[in-house]
C-alpha cells in the first residue's frame, strides 16, 4: 500500500546558483544549444575529424580543418556576445535552472506518498558504497519497506553528443555487467535498455516507475549542459506524473558553486580556490563522510522484478563498438567495476603515495593510480578516495600530513575545480574557450601536420611515444597530456578544440569537464591557464621527465636500439641513420622557429 513519507527537503546548498535561480526579473535570452533548437538550419552537419594521411601536392600549403564535433547535436559555435550573456546571467545557467526548479517543487513533491518500490537511476555513478542518491533511494525503501529497483539507460545519441570514444563506451559497458553481478547479490534488480531517442530517456523512466508502482526516482546530478537540462525536465515531468524525481550532488566532493570568494564571485583561479576547497572540507566532515550501500531488498523481489532480472547489458552501439581483438586487449588492461577500483586505489596508497609528490610527473615509472577511468565511470568516488587518502596521513585535514599524500588530493581536487567551471561557465563545453575572446585567434591549419600528431609520427619523440601510448591503451599520463596538447597549439598552431575533439574520442577516462579544463590550460586560453608565451620545449620535456628513455622506447619500437641521450633527439644528436633506418620520421617542424610564430599569433589578438 502506498504511504504517505514524512516532509524530508533535499540538502540545502546557500550557493550562488542558487541566489541567481531566484533573480527571475532579468530578461532571459533562450540559449540556442536547447534541445528542440539543437541543428542549425542553415549550417550542414559536419562529419568527424580524419586522421587518414592527407593527400599531398607537395606545396605545404593549409588544408580545410576537419570539425571540432562530430555530433548532429550540437550546434554551431556560439557568438562571444552569447557567452557574455552567460557571464551576465541574461541566459539562465543549467544547474541555476535546476536549482529553481527543484526548490520552486518541493512542497509538491514532499507530499507524494510513498509507493510500491522505489527507483534509482545509475548514470556515471556504477557502484554501490558510497553513492549518494542511491543510498538516499535504500533509505526510503527500506523505511518503508519496499523494494529498491534500479535502471540504467544507454543512449546512443548522448554518447555521440559528447564524442565519446569506443574504448570509454566499452569500459562503461563492463562496469555496468560488474555492478548487475554486485546488485544481483542483493536481490536488488537492475533494469538495463537501450533507449534510441535522447528526448525520451525522462518519459521512459517515469513510465518504468509507474511500471513498478513507484512514486520516488532518485539519481545523481550530471554537470553537462544537456543532462542538467534533462534533469529539469524530468523533475517537471515526474511531478505532472506523480512522481518525485530527486537530483542529488555526488560527484564532487564540494558541490559546484559552494565555494566562492570573499565579493561572492566564483573562482576562476586554482590555487585559492583549492584553498577553499581545503578550509570547507576540514570544517564539514560530512563532505567526506560515506554514504552507505545498500542491504538486501524485501523477500519475493526476484519474483516481482524478475523481468529486471532478466534484462541484459547490451553490446555497445555499433559506431561506438571495439573489435572482439580490441574489446579483449582493454579487458586485460582495464578490468572494470567498483572492486578493482578499490583493489588499485589501497594498492596506490600502501605502495607509492608517499612518493607521489616526487615521482608524479614521470611517464616511465608506475607511478600514478591510473584510477581516472574509475573516476570517470564512477565505480570509485572522489569522496572515497580524499577520504582514504586523508586518513591514511594520519591527520583529520585534506591539506596536512604527508606532501606525496597532499600532492594527490590536490590533483584529485583538479577534477572538482573543472567541474565547478564547466557548471558557472558552460560554453566551455560547447566548443568556446573560457577566455572567449581567444576564439578569434586565427589558427592556421595544416592537414599533414595534424596527422603526425595524431599517430605520433611528428618526429618529437616525446611527443609521439604520448600519441601512440593514447592510441595503444586508451590512456595517456598527464605530464604527457600537458606535453602533447602544447605540442599541438604552440608548435604546430592547430586549433586546441582539434585536440580536445582528438582526446574525447580516444581516452578512456574522458570527462568533459576536465578534458575541456587540460586543453584550455595548455593552450593558453582556459581557466587559470599558463601564460601563452609559456611554450614547452618537447626536448627539455623529455629529458627532464624520461631522462633514462623508458618511456620513448616502450612506445617507439624504432628507437629502442638508440643508445644514451640521443633517443631525445635521435637526428640532432648522431643517432639519425639509424633512426632513418628503423623508419623513424624526422621532425617534422623547427621548434625554435614555430614557438616565434606561435608568440606572434597569440599577440595578434
Amino acid at each position: 500500500m502506498a504511504q504517505k513519507r514524512k516532509a524530508s527537503p533535499t540538502e540545502e546548498l546557500d550557493t550562488p546558483f542558487k541566489k541567481a535561480a531566484r533573480a527571475s526579473n532579468k530578461r532571459v535570452i533562450k540559449d540556442e544549444s536547447d534541445e528542440e533548437d539543437l541543428v542549425s538550419p542553415t549550417k550542414p552537419i559536419p562529419s568527424p575529424a580524419a586522421t587518414t594521411r592527407p593527400s599531398s601536392n607537395g606545396s605545404g600549403a593549409a588544408s580545410v580543418p576537419p570539425p571540432f564535433h562530430m555530433s548532429k547535436y550540437y550546434p554551431p559555435e556560439m557568438s562571444n556576445a552569447r557567452c557574455q550573456a552567460y557571464i551576465d546571467g541574461k541566459i539562465p545557467r543549467p544547474i541555476t535552472a535546476l536549482r529553481k526548479t527543484l526548490d520552486s517543487t518541493l512542497p509538491a513533491r514532499e507530499k507524494i506518498p510513498v509507493g510500491s518500490a522505489v527507483v534509482h537511476w545509475f548514470k556515471r555513478d556504477l557502484r554501490v558504497h558510497d553513492n549518494r542518491a542511491l543510498a538516499a533511494a535504500w533509505k526510503l525503501a527500506y523505511a518503508y519497506g519496499v523494494p529498491l529497483v534500479t535502471v540504467y539507460l544507454v543512449s546512443p545519441q548522448d554518447l555521440e553528443a559528447h564524442v565519446t570514444g569506443k574504448v570509454r563506451v566499452d569500459f562503461e559497458l563492463r562496469c555496468v555487467k560488474k555492478l548487475k553481478e554486485e546488485l544481483d547479490g542483493r536481490d536488488i534488480a537492475l533494469w538495463v535498455e537501450t533507449v534510441e531517442k535522447r528526448k525520451t530517456v525522462p518519459a521512459r523512466l517515469l513510465e518504468l516507475a509507474e511500471g513498478w508502482g513507484a512514486k520516488h526516482v532518485f539519481c545523481n546530478m550530471e554537470y553537462e549542459v544537456d543532462e542538467l537540462r534533462r534533469e529539469e525536465k524530468f523533475v517537471k515531468l515526474g511531478l505532472e506524473k506523480g512522481v518525485d524525481v530527486e537530483v542529488l550532488h555526488d560527484d564532487c566532493v564540494v558541490p559546484p558553486g559552494i565555494l566562492a570568494t570573499g565579493q561572492g564571485k566564483q573562482f576562476s583561479v586554482y590555487s585559492p580556490w583549492y584553498r577553499a576547497w581545503c578550509a570547507r572540507v576540514n570544517a564539514h566532515p560530512v563532505l567526506l563522510e560515506e554514504s552507505p550501500a545498500p542491504g538486501k531488498n524485501p523477500e519475493g523481489s526476484r519474483e516481482k522484478f524478475k523481468d529486471a532480472f532478466a534484462t541484459q547489458v547490451p553490446e555497445a552501439p555499433e559506431i561506438k563498438r571495439l573489435s572482439k581483438d580490441d574489446q579483449q586487449k582493454f579487458e586485460k588492461l582495464w578490468p572494470a567495476g567498483e572492486h578493482e577500483a578499490q583493489a588499485r586505489l589501497e594498492k596506490f596508497l600502501e605502495a607509492r603515495i608517499n612518493k607521489y609528490k616526487d615521482t608524479r610527473n614521470m611517464p616511465g615509472l608506475d607511478t600514478t593510480t591510473k584510477l581516472s577511468p574509475h573516476l570517470a565511470a564512477g565505480t570509485l568516488s572522489a569522496r572515497t578516495a580524499v577520504r582514504m587518502a586523508r586518513d591514511r596521513s594520519g591527520t583529520k585535514k585534506v591539506d596536512g600530513g604527508n606532501e606525496g599524500i597532499k600532492t594527490w588530493i590536490a590533483e584529485v581536487a583538479w577534477r572538482d575545480f573543472y567541474v565547478h567551471v564547466l557548471a558557472w561557465w558552460p560554453f566551455v563545453v560547447m566548443g568556446k574557450p573560457f577566455k572567449f575572446e581567444m576564439s578569434r585567434l586565427d589558427w592556421p591549419y595544416d592537414a599533414e601536420l595534424w596527422y603526425k600528431w595524431a599517430e605520433g609520427l611528428t618526429g618529437f619523440p616525446i611527443v609521439d611515444a604520448a600519441m601512440r601510448q593514447l592510441k595503444a591503451v586508451g590512456w595517456m599520463h598527464n605530464r604527457c597530456r600537458m606535453i602533447v596538447a602544447s605540442f599541438l597549439a604552440k608548435d604546430l598552431l592547430i586549433d586546441w578544440r582539434h585536440g580536445e575533439h582528438h582526446f574525447a574520442q580516444h581516452l578512456i577516462d574522458h570527462s568533459p569537464a576536465s578534458n575541456s579544463g587540460g586543453w584550455g590550460f595548455s593552450a593558453s586560453v582556459g581557466v587559470d591557464p599558463q601564460p601563452y608565451f609559456r611554450i614547452f620545449n618537447p626536448l627539455l620535456q623529455s629529458e627532464k621527465f624520461d631522462d633514462s628513455g623508458e618511456y620513448i622506447r616502450k612506445f617507439i619500437p624504432e628507437l629502442r636500439g638508440i643508445k644514451g641521450k640521443a633517443i631525445h633527439d635521435p637526428y640532432g644528436r648522431g643517432a639519425g641513420k639509424d633512426a632513418e633506418k628503423a623508419g623513424y620520421p624526422k621532425p617534422c617542424v623547427v621548434h625554435s622557429e614555430r614557438r616565434q610564430k606561435a608568440l606572434a599569433l597569440y599577440k595578434s589578438l
